[in-house]
């Protein structure tokens, strides 16, 4: 009955349960945001190691046969016959 007496309904609860929704909403945003970006970068890390499973690290791709390795200095003991 406000309309008769001249004042306005009081919406205070409503507005804070709003914004309460509203904040709420955001944060579970916020994480399935998180959550779609950790699920990517594992499914790129996967993608990497399967990509580049088989060449290790010590192999040397500046050769022909990266088996061999590089010579590296001081060391002539690493003679391909």
């Amino acid at each position: 009955m406000g309309g008769l007496f001249g004042g306005s309904p009081d919406t205070s609860g409503a507005e804070r349960a709003a914004a309460e929704t509203k904040a709420e909403n955001e944060k579970i945003r916020a994480q399935a945001e998180e959550e779609k970006r950790q699920l990517a970068e594992q499914n790129a890390a996967r993608a990497r190691a399967r990509v580049r499973g088989g060449s290790r690290m010590l192999l040397s791709d500046t050769r022909l046969t990266p088996e061999t390795g590089i010579q590296t200095l001081g060391s002539n003991e690493m003679k391909v016959s």
